[in-house]
């Protein structure tokens, strides 16, 4: 079995976050091809390795697979760890992974994640606030029914690689996730993974003006530790 993970660059690609750091959290082998961000239009570039012009994509043998929940089903049918065990665990923690992939539209446009920096936010609409506060209890939720300290229980599955972009966006902003929800964000962030993730982003010395001028819109940046900055 030799896998290979397209996605883009550390700083802003959250999708790609998710699969690269459920593979690496459950020690499942790949080659690691960085495709980055060059425009603010990639379609046609990426065209040339994924069928939605889209990253990530998983590449197994002459096989493609692509979208970072796509990625994750295929995964879980061979490998373990990609849900939990406990059968009500595993329910919630679907259903959270569906509705972070499908939702939270207002928090992904106001927010754009940029690992490197840190942001004094902009004022936060009605459809924002309602995203944080639907984080906050979800999270909470997850911890409470299952124990801890991962959001389905004792081991990290696919529910933490999927909200793991937004502990970086709660970094960023500074965005109030209460008491259960921070000490998910300090544990995700202090996993090995993820820091190791972070240090590619902090080294990145590329920009993309889109993602960039996103980012402007979102609030004043008050600092950035990536290279170069």
């Amino acid at each position: 079995m030799a896998y290979t993970l397209i996605t883009a660059n550390r700083n802003y690609s959250s999708w790609s976050l998710r699969p690269w750091l459920l593979m690496k959290a459950l020690g499942i082998p790949f080659a690691d091809r960085i495709e980055p961000f060059e425009a603010a239009e990639n379609y046609a570039a990426f065209r040339a390795f994924s069928p939605t012009g889209q990253v990530p994509v998983l590449l197994d043998g002459e096989r493609t697979v692509w979208d970072s929940l796509g990625i994750a089903l295929y995964l879980a049918e061979r490998h373990p760890g990609v849900w939990p065990t406990d059968e009500a665990a595993r329910a919630w923690a679907m259903c959270a992974v569906t509705e972070m992939h499908g939702g939270f539209g207002a928090l992904r446009a106001a927010r754009t994640m940029n690992v490197g920096v840190r942001v004094e936010a902009r004022g936060a609409s009605p459809a924002l606030l309602r995203d944080v506060a639907r984080l906050a209890e979800l999270w909470a939720e997850g911890l409470g029914r299952f124990g801890g300290p991962w959001l389905a229980g004792d081991d990290f599955s696919a529910v933490d690689a999927f909200y793991a972009p937004v502990a970086f966006r709660v970094r960023t902003y500074g965005i109030d996730v209460g008491t259960a929800g921070a000490a998910w964000v300090a544990a995700i962030l202090a996993h090995p993974a993820v820091r190791d993730w972070e240090a590619q982003a902090l080294a990145e010395t590329w920009r993309e003006a889109g993602h960039e001028a996103e980012l402007l819109d979102c609030g004043r940046v008050t600092a950035d530790h990536r290279a170069g900055a």
